[in-house]
């Protein structure tokens, strides 16, 4: 499992946390402040501090230990650890094997906004009481953020998906979610909009003034009227263009930039989570039905 979390981190971050040679991390912004970050600590991992955003995390592997509110705390393989904003806490392995986890800071403004969607009015930022719990949602959440690319509808699908999931997991809400009233033509909209555009990154605001909703009802909306995100069907719509044009006998690379992906490497990524093979071995099996 040590092996599985290795991975290149960031030499000035481990420098600037006062990592042991053993230790590292590795962050990356996703849009608009989302912020995911994956480590790895043998033993001492950082002294109390505190974030102003909600900290959301995923234990991998080994024990992580920390204490919050007063209380020492303990996360194991696939428990989930909520830590809100400005709330002081620290970390370290809670056994001599170390541990490992994945997690995702996000603002408490988009969350707020986001539960705002989802309520149907303003209210009160969600608060999860215990900070350690087998939330499958929340895991399963964060998991996929780490597959998610950099790209603003990426992170609308993220904050609307852990925003549901924190109101769900606060006592004081209850079952106060709105139901959803599909605007018809707006999503139709919507639906244009993306199937026209298959050759770039969609931004939120550009959806925003096409639709006339707030990003995050737009995306409530869409996903019950066609089962899928803006940003899941916009990735599915560019790979179709990827798809095509890797007949025409182009380079990967000029393939990855036609279809809005950053590099061929980026492309490739995607492509196999959504089609279970890379584009060159797409592209192979393709050319070998034209072989006798």
């Amino acid at each position: 499992m040590v092996n599985k979390l290795r991975g290149a981190g960031d030499s000035g971050l481990e420098r600037s946390c006062g990592a042991k040679r053993s230790d590292w991390l590795h962050s990356r912004e996703l849009s608009d402040g989302v912020q995911l970050l994956q480590a790895w600590f043998a033993g001492h991992g950082f002294d109390k501090h505190r974030h102003d955003t909600y900290a959301i995390g995923l234990t991998d592997v080994g024990v992580q230990a920390f204490d919050y509110r007063g209380v020492a705390e303990i996360s194991t393989p696939g428990k989930v650890v909520v830590l809100h904003p400005d709330e002081t806490h620290d970390g370290r392995a809670g056994t001599p094997d170390g541990f490992g986890y994945r997690i995702v800071y996000a603002p408490p403004a988009r969350i707020h906004e986001a539960a705002r969607a989802i309520r149907g009015r303003p209210c009160a930022l969600p608060f999860v009481p215990e900070p350690v719990s087998a939330n499958e949602t929340l895991a399963s959440t964060i998991e996929a953020a780490f597959r998610l690319g950099p790209e603003p509808l990426a992170s609308d699908s993220l904050i609307l998906s852990l925003a549901e999931a924190l109101l769900a997991a606060d006592p004081s809400y209850g079952e106060g979610a709105r139901p959803i009233r599909i605007h018809g033509r707006a999503v139709a909209r919507a639906r244009q909009f993306l199937d026209a555009e298959t050759t770039r990154v969609i931004r939120s605001s550009e959806l925003e003034e096409v639709t006339g909703l707030s990003r995050y009802d737009l995306a409530r909306q869409f996903r019950s009227a066609f089962g899928t995100s803006p940003y899941r069907y916009s990735l599915m719509r560019r790979l179709d263009c990827a798809r095509a044009l890797l007949c025409r006998n182009q380079s990967l690379a000029d393939v990855a930039l036609a279809a809005g992906f950053a590099d061929q490497a980026h492309l490739s990524r995607m492509f196999k989570y959504a089609f279970g093979v890379t584009p060159a071995r797409y592209r192979a099996l393709e050319a070998s039905r034209y072989v006798s």
